[in-house]
């Protein structure tokens, strides 16, 4: 089921008395659609209400509720000059267990939004969203390619996600802990390479066979315990030779990557983690590669945060996207 754009989320504090740009976030938001026009690259917010995924993977749930929430508290953040335009596309939702069709009509909105020429950016709901959202971005390529010879629907596509747990759990119906193995099926099946790169994978969070399946896969991973403060500088360096390589990015973050701490609202918060700092500093990197085509934030789950911290470490990561 698809829900509207919803106004009421998007307010905040009003500075109209003091000098300069006072702007905030919720002051630059359009509906999509509905005649709204979008310039290139314009972020459009998608929403993914959805924890069926994590229910059917035996995770704590509550992650259906949070595009609500992360939209009310990137609401309050400043604009700032860089920041002309934002629009929002909505809520798709999960509420009577089929998700599979959810994904199906996620897809269909992400390939909308790509369409128009503006940037999706999808606010989950359990990891399940990484399925609809890669298939939004294949559909709109396949598109493209039939309708302009010059596009090549066989690009390289790099997908990028910063997560514990590799989601390559290969049980069937497909949960919060398959998307990527879906998406290693379907690169096979269309006989195009599986890009996946993992950085943050907690080692005591994935059994042998999961780390088995990621080497059989070809995936490139990075542990937490390499992925501190300390080792940006070579993680920088390895993120900058996978982005050379690749036309197209899609960048997805799971929040249990990041520690306890930052991120207690998530259904299995990390023990080690990896350094909110590293995280946003690898996001700026991949945003200004120029190649980053959709990107959604997954797991975020409200009833389970403290202070907003979840909240406002996601708020914080999605700004950098827009």
């Amino acid at each position: 089921m698809r829900v509207p754009f919803d106004d009421k989320l998007w307010s905040g504090r009003v500075d109209d008395g003091e000098p300069g740009d006072t702007r905030r976030v919720f002051n630059q938001v359009v509906p999509f659609g509905d005649g709204v026009q979008v310039c290139d690259d314009t972020p459009v917010i998608v929403g993914f209400g959805s924890d069926e995924g994590v229910r059917r993977n035996q995770g704590r749930t509550g992650a259906a509720h949070a595009p609500k929430e992360l939209r009310r508290v990137l609401a309050g953040l400043p604009a700032k000059l860089a920041l002309t335009s934002l629009a929002d596309a909505g809520d798709v939702v999960c509420d009577d267990g089929d998700l599979e069709g959810a994904q199906a009509e996620l897809a269909g909105v992400v390939g909308e939004v790509l369409a128009s020429g503006a940037r999706p950016l999808v606010f989950g709901g359990g990891h399940e969203v990484a399925w609809g959202t890669y298939c939004g971005l294949r559909l709109h390529q396949e598109r493209k390619a039939i309708a302009d010879a010059t596009f090549v629907a066989s690009r390289e596509l790099l997908i990028i996600n910063f997560d514990a747990h590799f989601d390559l759990r290969r049980k069937r119906p497909a949960n919060s802990g398959t998307p990527f193995d879906q998406i290693a099926d379907d690169c096979a099946e269309r006989g195009v390479p599986f890009n996946y790169v993992c950085f943050g994978i907690s080692d005591l969070g994935n059994t042998a066979s999961l780390f088995a399946h990621a080497v059989e896969l070809g995936v490139h991973y990075v542990l937490d315990t390499d992925m501190q403060d300390v080792h940006l500088p070579q993680r920088l360096i390895d993120l900058q030779t996978l982005l050379d390589a690749a036309d197209d990015v899609y960048l997805t973050i799971d929040l249990d990557v990041l520690p306890a701490a930052t991120a207690p609202g998530v259904s299995a918060p990390a023990a080690l983690g990896v350094p909110l700092s590293v995280v946003e500093a690898m996001v700026q990197r991949v945003r200004a590669s120029g190649k980053l085509r959709v990107a959604d934030i997954a797991e975020y789950n409200p009833s389970l945060d403290q202070d907003k911290r979840t909240a406002r470490a996601a708020a914080r990561l999605a700004y950098r996207l827009l």
